[in-house]
């Protein structure tokens, strides 16, 4: 691998913006018939078999029809935009445990699920089990309705599914990492260099069975010519919280401000309204994501409610090392009571986040 840090425009087909992607449609992805058909036929064999999300494995269930659109989807987030909205299922004549076990065998085939917390747990959910506010330090962002920054998750892919949507407000909102960068080459070609130092980020907030309060990673890697970035300003900055931190420094603080700037230019983030059924997939190294605020419908069962996925993508992106936030449920002992059967994995644990 070679790795370098020239400071050049990154170009291609990453490096777009919303204002030109929401006059067309070509990033979303229209099921078919016959894919509907065996994704159906597939997810109705993965609920009566039951098998443990630990263990099964793409082989176990074969999606021939859907393989084409498959790697088109891949190939996409690999060297393309970055994402896929893919739209068709007929979520509302399904259970929710059909519902997830569909959206699991298509990131079986995209890559390899991850644990997402310390109970093992390899779904997740994206939904409202508090009234508190990011204003709270406690608040985890997947169980609040606040608006979220953009930011990189923890893995080479991110899937959402939508159950249900939001009475109003949740958009999902996407910037293009290669878009993000080029404006701040452009707009302070002196402070884009320290976008492939080292920061310190948060480690602790995000996970309080972490090992250390921070760890360290650059927000940009370019390897073989692979653009990638890292982003999430406020957990960089609430890694200030801990002494044995840097202090950051007045460049890196107007970098921080800059990026913050740049995404709520209009012109480059790509607003999406989830519909029941909808799955996004999206390389966490080619776009950040963020949400926008939302309310829930009065009833609990009508609640916004999005699955989530980690994955690791079947084949390795090229970047440096160390990059992007260490995943500690891989090596940390797991605590008891993780989910591991569709049936039991597609609810939520309504008191997360109280």
């Amino acid at each position: 691998m070679t790795t370098h840090t020239a400071f050049v425009p990154v170009t291609g087909p990453t490096a777009w913006t919303g204002a030109e992607l929401a006059t067309r449609k070509d990033w979303i992805h229209y099921l078919d018939e016959a894919e509907i058909a065996e994704l159906e036929a597939a997810g109705r064999r993965f609920v009566t078999e039951n098998p443990d999300l630990r263990t099964v494995t793409r082989d176990d269930y074969p999606l021939p029809v859907c393989s084409p659109a498959l790697e088109r989807w891949i190939a996409d987030m690999d060297g393309g935009r970055g994402f896929v909205l893919v739209r068709g299922l007929r979520t509302d004549l399904y259970s929710d445990a059909l519902s997830g076990a569909i959206f699991f065998l298509v990131g079986l085939h995209i890559g390899t699920p991850m644990p997402q917390n310390q109970l093992g747990n390899l779904l997740d959910h994206v939904v409202a089990t508090s009234g508190r506010t990011l204003d709270d330090p406690e608040a985890l962002p997947s169980r609040v309705r606040s608006k979220l920054e953009f930011h990189s998750d923890s893995s080479d892919v991110v899937g959402l599914m939508c159950l249900r949507g939001a009475a109003r407000g949740g958009e999902s909102r996407l910037i293009s990492a290669a878009a993000l960068y080029n404006r701040v080459l452009e707009l302070r070609p002196d402070l884009a260099p320290l976008m492939f130092e080292d920061w310190h980020w948060d480690w602790y907030k995000q996970d309080h069975d972490a090992p250390a309060s921070t760890y360290v990673s650059p927000m940009i890697s370019v390897v073989d010519g692979v653009f990638s970035l890292y982003a999430g300003g406020s957990i960089i900055l609430s890694a200030q919280d801990y002494l044995e931190t840097p202090r950051l420094t007045d460049p890196q603080l107007e970098l921080l401000s800059l990026i913050t700037e740049i995404t709520e230019d209009d012109a480059l983030p790509l607003d999406m309204e989830f519909q029941p059924g909808d799955m996004q997939w999206l390389l966490n190294y080619a776009a950040l994501h963020s949400r926008r605020e939302y309310d829930d419908h009065p009833s609990i069962q009508r609640r916004r409610h999005l699955l989530r996925l980690w994955l690791r993508r079947h084949d390795p992106r090229p970047i440096t090392q160390p990059f992007g936030k260490p995943v500690s449920s891989d090596d940390a002992p797991l605590k008891p009571g993780g989910s591991f059967h569709i049936a039991d994995a597609v609810i939520p644990e309504e008191t997360w986040g109280l």
